[in-house]
Order: C-alpha cells, then sequence, then structure tokens
C-alpha cells in the first residue's frame, strides 16, 4: 500500500486491473485502516479515472453475494449521495410509487454516511426486515412489488471500509460505487449522481454493458430531479436537459424538498406523502422520479411515466406496497 500511496500522492493513476486488485486486497484485511483512509482521502482531493471506476466496479460486483431474480424485469432507482443537500427520501419514496404501479424493483440502499438519514435508515425505522434470503426477496418481489437489499448484507467486502466511512462522515469515492454495485443485477437503472463528470462516466460505462439506464445530475448539484431547475439526463438513446416544465409542474424552491432532522422525522415525512398528506413540491418530486424509473422501464414519455407515478400515490397503491412489505417484514 505504501507504494501505492506515493503513486497516487504523486498523481499517478491506477489501471483498471490495480484499482481492482487493491479493493479485493482491502476486503481481504490486508492493509490497516490508515492506509485504507488515506487511500479514501487520495480520491477526495482528485479526480478518479474512469478506469479506476471500472476496476472499483468489477471487484465490488465479484465480491458480491448475488440474488437471483433473473426472471423478473426489475429496475433500482438510487443516487450516489454526497450531494450535501440534507433532502428527504427522494428515490427511495420514487421506488415504493414505482413499485405502486406495477414496475418491479429492486432497491439497493445502505445507511447515510455523508447524509442524517439514508435509505436504509428509514427502512429500518419504518419496520422493513433487511434479509439476503433468495427466496425471501422474490416473495416480497411476487407481493409487494419491490424487494430492499441493503447493501452491508451483501458486500461482506465492506466490512473493513463501512467503519472508516462512518468515522470519516464525507463522501468518498464508495459514494459513486453503490449505485453501479447492486447485488440482483437489474436490467434497468435511474441512477442520480452528485456531479456532471460522474454523470458522463456512469453514462460511458453503462453504455458499454446491456443494462437500459437514465443517469440524473441536477445542474444545482442535485443527485435525483429536484424541480429546482434544469437537470441533465443521460440515457441509451440520448442526452438532454429536463425542466419542471418537462413534467408539466412548476419550479419549486429547495426549502420544499428539505428532509428531517433526525431519522424519526425522516420517516414521519415518508410516511405522510405516502398517506397523501404531502404538500404539492414533495409529491411532485417524488413523482418526477418515479415517472422517470417507469418510462425508463416501459419506454413510454416522461408525461405518461409522471402520470402513472401519480395515480399510484395519490390512489394510495404506494401506501399498499410499504404495508405489504411491512407485514412480510414482520412475519
Amino acid at each position: 500500500m505504501k507504494q501505492l500511496l506515493n503513486r497516487l500522492i504523486n498523481h499517478e493513476q491506477l489501471s483498471k486491473e490495480e484499482a481492482r486488485n487493491v479493493l479485493v486486497a482491502i476486503s481481504e484485511g490486508a492493509y490497516n485502516p490508515s492506509q485504507i483512509a488515506a487511500f479514501m482521502t487520495v480520491y477526495m482531493m482528485r479526480s478518479i479515472t474512469l478506469e479506476e471506476l471500472e476496476g472499483f466496479r468489477d471487484a465490488l460486483l465479484e465480491l458480491c453475494v448475488p440474488v437471483d431474480v433473473s426472471q423478473y424485469n426489475t429496475i433500482d432507482l438510487c443516487g450516489t449521495g454526497g450531494d450535501g443537500k440534507n433532502t428527504f427520501n427522494i428515490s427511495t419514496l420514487a421506488s415504493f410509487v414505482t413499485a405502486g404501479a406495477g414496475v418491479k424493483v429492486t432497491k439497493h440502499g445502505n445507511y447515510g454516511v455523508s447524509s442524517i438519514s439514508g435509505s436504509s435508515n428509514v427502512m429500518e425505522q419504518l419496520g422493513i426486515k433487511f434479509s439476503n434470503n433468495n427466496d425471501y426477496l422474490k416473495k416480497c418481489l411476487d407481493e409487494a412489488g419491490i424487494c430492499i437489499l441493503h447493501a452491508p448484507l451483501f458486500h461482506p467486502a465492506m466490512k473493513n471500509v463501512a467503519p472508516i466511512r462512518r468515522e470519516l462522515g464525507v463522501k468518498t469515492f464508495f459514494n459513486m460505487l453503490g449505485p453501479m454495485v447492486n447485488p440482483a443485477f437489474p436490467k434497468n437503472q435511474l441512477v442520480g449522481v452528485f456531479n456532471l463528470e460522474l454523470a458522463r462516466m456512469y453514462g460511458y460505462l453503462y453504455q458499454k454493458g446491456t443494462k437500459n439506464f437514465t443517469v440524473l445530475h441536477a445542474m444545482d448539484g442535485y443527485d435525483e430531479v429536484s424541480l429546482t431547475g434544469p437537470v441533465k439526463m443521460i440515457s441509451n438513446a440520448s442526452e438532454q436537459v429536463l425542466s419542471p416544465n418537462s413534467f408539466g409542474v412548476d419550479k419549486i424552491k429547495q426549502s420544499d424538498i428539505y428532509g428531517g432532522e433526525t431519522v424519526e422525522s425522516s420517516a414521519q415525512i415518508f410516511v405522510d406523502i405516502l398517506n397523501g398528506k404531502g404538500t404539492e413540491a414533495q409529491n411532485n418530486v417524488v413523482c418526477a422520479n418515479a415517472g422517470l424509473a417507469i418510462a425508463t422501464l416501459e419506454k413510454c414519455s416522461i408525461p405518461e411515466g409522471f402520470e402513472k407515478a401519480k395515480e399510484s400515490l395519490l390512489s394510495h397503491n404506494a401506501l399498499t406496497v410499504l404495508k405489504k412489505l411491512q407485514e412480510l417484514s414482520a412475519s
């Protein structure tokens, strides 16, 4: 590691194979916490290269505990996090709205590292059971239309990194990797990233594979459609800039989508929105993201996807999905 750190400090780059090997060595406990922290810190100081990102991703996918749900056509809605905006859990809510519209969702998530409340914090607060049992996850997909994949259960390789990430408390290159390493290998993905450079890298890497994808970055920094301004969208077919008008809604203020100060208050916002007690701004931002997920998988227009998402939320279909998942968790 010493040699590697010296190279990185001298602005050298790793090859894809070297990047893969480092992550495998970290997972095998080859380095001490100080060395791992130093390695992560380098990538806070300089941009990650495409080869490095690809190598890190390949290592985590090789080392993960895979979930076989290949008979379903699923989508994952996931943001990198790390945008520092402390919104409520938009992509997780959008996942339930998407499932309520009849689209199967394999939702990959984790506890918040740089935010107060990550996807897993809210799910846990709402009584959702985390499991890597294949039969249970299939049952969730069959009966609720969604299964929750809590990252630590599927990425044992990361056990040496998790405490360091928590102690650092800032975004690291592992934020960039989260959406890329879903252990269910979903055929479709809606992913939000925290900067434009990363959006382009994601687009490039996904173009090389067979995944049906949409990558998003809001120009004012959000890792999702925020409706606070324009958002860059990169998909298999095109690159375009969307505005609130693309969904037929008005622009909103940043304060309209601010999250809670605690996990409890975040979970309350979550339940309120599904129960029909959300503000118009909250509903619209959730449905914009769910609508894009539906449009990505069903190949319909963005306004059509948005309408299907609205129907799922307002008819309480999305709430039914949550209740069913809570029921399965308790049984």
